[in-house]
């Protein structure tokens, strides 16, 4: 209830005088005319708290159940009266003012003959009637036009209410939105600049050989290092585009929106954290900032909160936000296109969304994350293995560009790398399959048997199925091309580190399907799911995916289940929804399957 008192505006308040000093005069008028009551005092107070007070808190839950009870009330009060003072009926002018002020759509049809005829006809003798309604009729209009006056009013505060909503909502969109393209910019440059200039590198070292003459070797080298110091200054400039967002932790990213918001829509907003705070990845905190701005922006425009408690929860194996409003609330909640993006964006990062709405309790929106901190807390310790020279220093080059990779030894054959394994105690080894004095296949089973703890991840050229079976058989954790892209591994030494399940390259793992049935590697091969034709350009592999999706796995659990990295389901799947024209899994299963699933 005080709640809803402190939302209440002058005319709110104008009304609870007029009904205040018409309760106490009646009081007054009671106790001055006591002895010339039918009924004791007591009785008419007690008739008379009923008249001010239950029509005002029918008022709160609907307003046809407040025109029934202040006509009952409130009339059969005066009726009584009237029966004692004729002069009396000047006492539901003031209701007659209310009932007017407070009648909604259509029920003025049946309020106003009510007001200015039938209950002036009941308190009148006939000599006086038409005066009655004459008086009656002009208090109803001044009502009315009382009430337009609060509607305009109404309206006026609810235009600058979403307006003001709005104004913050925009700024918050294309601020995020220019994070979110500063971000794509930088990874953009990551990805194809420091790749091509990587190829430029592997390209020159291999026309080496074919330089013979000390001219030519000093151009070479003036070429490779004119290449790399552009690859540094690309490196630079890619840090500086991606550093803006950044800048602010967590916590700071969400004072500073509440705070933005509070002080655009007047609207209190309560912020606290519970729990010892940690460091948490850019995609974490953009997601808790976007599901926070929708879940203000809808208190505000759909509930009509007029306070907000947010809490911000650092538990021991997830992050949790609560925003909890006073507003109107709902029974059946709309999942609009805001609400969808927020649970899409927890999905992707195997968290939930959940809402609850009841109305007049307001809403509870709960944004759980799993607990991930920066990978930049631990380093991976890397030991790159491959005959070629060109090859290890371009690899070194392009792993060194994360923050979390330490790239501690280079090494041409088996038999070096064993002996550096003893030495730098790394934590992966990135090694090539054809190599002299050891292979790969041979290192991988030999370095498994002294160091266990030591993660194997093979990295060749060519997709040899026979040979990636073998090293897989040996001990190695995962079997990638070198042709893939610098993302997905990345992405796959850092699963490997943790010590995920094997992560074979697609393009390997659909020749093992092919050669081995998908039975090469899995002592219990799981049941194979029934064939598909693959609608609307679906190649198979995006069949298989669309098919974990279709039965609510994860990207995680389908990345192992289909050795691949999550990166690239996470590609397949955004291939899916492009090639179906959908927003998301739910669409797409729909599209595909229809009523199968």
């Amino acid at each position: 209830m005080l709640d809803f008192i402190k939302r209440w505006f002058w005319y709110d308040w104008m009304m609870f005088v007029i009904r205040t000093i018409l309760f106490v005069s009646l009081l007054f008028t009671l106790e001055h005319f006591s002895k010339q009551l039918t009924i004791p005092f007591w009785l008419g107070a007690l008739w008379g708290i009923a008249a001010f007070s239950i029509p005002w808190l029918c008022l709160q839950k609907h307003y046809t159940y407040y025109l029934i009870s202040e006509m009952a009330i409130s009339g059969g009060l005066c009726l009584y009266a009237v029966s004692l003072f004729p002069e009396a009926y000047v006492a539901f002018l003031g209701p007659t003012f209310m009932i007017a002020s407070n009648s909604a759509q259509k029920s003025y049809r049946w309020s106003g003959p009510m007001t200015i005829f039938v209950i002036p006809a009941l308190l009148s003798e006939s000599s006086n009637l038409i005066t009655m309604i004459l008086q009656f009729g002009l208090i109803y209009a001044l009502g009315f036009a009382f009430q337009l006056l609060v509607v305009k009013h109404r309206q006026s505060e609810m235009i600058r209410d979403q307006y003001a909503v709005l104004e913050q909502y925009s700024s918050q969109v294309e601020r995020m939105t220019l994070a979110e393209e500063r971000n794509r910019l930088s990874k953009d440059l990551h990805d194809t600049m420091g790749h091509s200039f990587t190829s430029i590198m592997i390209g020159l070292e291999t026309l080496r050989s074919e330089m013979n003459t000390p001219e030519g070797e000093r151009k070479l080298d003036s070429l490779l290092q004119l290449t790399r110091g552009s690859l540094d200054e690309v490196r630079q400039y890619v840090h500086q585009v991606g550093a803006a967002q950044d800048s602010r932790t967590l916590v700071e990213s969400l004072q500073a929106l509440t705070a933005e918001f509070q002080a655009l829509t007047k609207v209190t907003v309560r912020l606290r954290t519970l729990g010892e705070k940690v460091q948490v990845s850019q995609q974490v905190k953009t997601t808790l900032h976007r599901c926070l701005q929708e879940s203000l922006t809808n208190a505000v425009r759909h509930g009509q909160a007029g306070e907000i408690q947010v809490s911000l929860h650092f538990e021991e194996k997830q992050l949790r936000l609560v925003v909890q409003d006073n507003g109107l609330g709902t029974k059946e909640l709309q999942a609009g296109f805001g609400l969808t993006a927020m649970k899409e964006r927890a999905s992707d990062l195997q968290g939930q969304v959940h809402i609850h709405s009841k109305p007049g309790e307001g809403t509870v929106v709960t944004c759980t994350l799993p607990r991930q901190v920066e990978q930049q807390e631990e380093v991976i310790r890397l030991l790159l293995v491959d005959d070629q020279l060109s090859i290890r220093e371009s690899l070194q080059v392009i792993l060194e560009r994360e923050k979390d990779f330490e790239v501690v030894g280079l090494a041409e054959d088996g038999e070096q790398m064993l002996e550096q394994c003893e030495r730098l105690r790394p934590h992966v080894v990135l090694m090539d399959l054809n190599m002299p004095r050891m292979d790969g296949v041979e290192a991988a089973k030999r370095v498994k048997q002294k160091h266990p703890g030591v993660r194997v991840l093979i990295l060749t050229t060519f997709q040899e199925t026979e040979k990636a079976v073998e090293a897989l058989r040996s001990g190695a954790d995962g079997y990638l091309l070198k042709s893939s892209e610098p993302q997905e591994l990345s992405e796959t030494i850092r699963l490997v580190h943790r010590g995920g399940v094997m992560m074979i390259a697609q393009d390997v793992t659909n020749q093992l399907i092919q050669n081995y049935g998908g039975g090469a590697l899995q002592e219990q091969p799981a049941e194979p799911d029934k064939p598909l034709p693959p609608p609307s350009g679906l190649t198979p592999r995006e069949m298989e995916i669309l098919q974990c999706l279709s039965k609510g796995l994860r990207y995680k659990s389908i990345a192992a289940k289909l050795y691949l990295s999550e990166g690239t389901v996470r590609n397949y799947a955004s291939t899916i929804y492009t090639k179906l024209g959908v927003r998301n899994r739910e669409e797409a299963v729909q599209k595909v399957f229809g009523n199968q699933v």
